[in-house]
């Protein structure tokens, strides 16, 4: 099976940027970074999600991103579906963060249960198709609409949904043009139908 090693972030300012991921979220070594200066301009046609197990731990990560100097582009709000809102990073990366529970169990724990890269892509089926031909399971599925895959031990877990979609969760207009500035790590190197590249990781190389 396919697997997502380590998500990379292209950034003007790689310093800079490692000190947010640090600040804000904790990240360690499942966030990469390297320097870019391809140009990007409007939506990259991605979001990436932290989950987390209730609406206070929403907040503190949101509020400890924008102290370390991200925007907020969708404010967090109940839903049906639980708890969220969206922030921009400096280096320009669209992150939210959410929850499916809508009361608060314990005090608020800067702390996510999960890490998810959601691809807007043009055909949902299509790329379906795409990665499962790719060595990925699919876990959930809803039609033309919603895909996840199993992400196994991986530290990254990958979906698919509409970009327009996609963006209209994130609070954001889905034009955009240029690099997506991400790239994947996992198994092999291939290019998907939306122009995603997968890189091979440091663990494939190992084994």
């Amino acid at each position: 099976m396919n697997f997502i090693d380590a998500i990379t972030l292209e950034a003007a300012d790689t310093e800079a940027a490692e000190r947010f991921y640090t600040t804000a979220f904790g990240l360690g070594s499942e966030l990469r970074l390297r320097a870019s200066q391809e140009p990007s301009t409007g939506f990259r046609g991605y979001t990436l999600s932290l989950t987390v197990s209730q609406p206070a731990n929403a907040d503190a990560l949101i509020d400890a991103a924008v102290a370390a100097g991200a925007t907020v582009i969708k404010p967090a709000t109940k839903s049906m579906w639980g708890y969220g809102g969206a922030v921009r990073a400096p280096d320009g990366a669209i992150w939210k963060i959410a929850t499916s529970a809508k009361k608060n169990t314990g005090p608020a724990v800067r702390e996510f249960d999960a890490i998810v890269l959601l691809l807007g892509v043009a055909d949902v089926a299509a790329s379906k198709k795409f990665y499962v031909e790719h060595g990925l399971a699919v876990g959930k599925s809803f039609g033309r609409v919603y895909v996840e895959f199993e992400s196994g031990s991986s530290p990254v877990k990958l979906a698919l949904y509409k970009r327009k979609a996609l963006a209209k969760d994130a609070g954001v207009s889905p034009e955009g043009t240029g690099s997506h500035r991400i790239a994947i790590c996992g198994a092999a190197p291939f290019t998907d139908l939306d122009g995603f590249v997968w890189e091979t990781s440091t663990l494939a190389t190992q084994s």
